[in-house]
């Protein structure tokens, strides 16, 4: 029961077709490769501490290293959540309208998330540049500001196709072809 439902929830939001059959594997891997990277940033955190703790002094630059992993992750996680429909629905003035208005009506929603994905990635971009011309490095250990900016890129750009691809079926029923498997 549980597995038909969950079936007819993703045929409903269309992310059951040929196109997500690449699309969730990449998603998956970004955001598998967020959290290696953010629980690495954990563990040094940890071995800085207990360092300091023993009286041998934490890690040089843990705090910066932790800020600049947290500011280039946090997008890997992005994707995936888009494809499961992660973000915070409220149904509460659309739940009396028709299954086909409430289908089309996400649809539309689910377009105007992939045109702001694509402009913070547009803009994201853009000061990835600026940064990266300035030369901007970190106070103590000199790492590069602009690191933190390409998975943020990565992140905003595939959130920006899955939204695109799961609005398109919901929103034109000639494009639920793209939805069936």
């Amino acid at each position: 029961m549980a597995e038909r439902l969950e079936s007819e929830h993703n045929d409903w939001q269309g992310v059951n077709g040929p196109l997500f059959k690449i699309l969730r594997p990449i998603c998956v891997v970004s955001a598998g490769f967020g959290g290696l990277v953010i629980f690495g940033a954990a563990i040094l955190v940890t071995v800085s501490v207990v360092l300091r703790n023993l009286g041998l002094g934490g890690v040089r630059g843990d705090f910066e290293l932790v800020e600049l992993v947290c500011a280039a992750c946090a997008s890997l996680f992005l994707p995936l959540c888009q494809l499961n429909k992660g973000h915070v629905m409220v149904d509460l003035f659309t739940a009396w309208m028709p299954f086909r208005a409430q289908r089309r009506l996400d649809g539309i929603w689910t377009l105007i998330f992939a045109v702001v994905w694509a402009l913070l990635c547009w803009r994201l971009s853009i000061g990835l540049e600026e940064i990266r011309g300035y030369g901007d490095k970190s106070m103590l250990l000199r790492a590069p500001i602009w690191w933190a900016y390409v998975p943020a890129v990565f992140g905003t750009a595939l959130s920006a196709v899955v939204a695109l691809a799961m609005s398109l079926p919901m929103i034109f029923t000639s494009l639920r072809g793209m939805e069936s498997a």
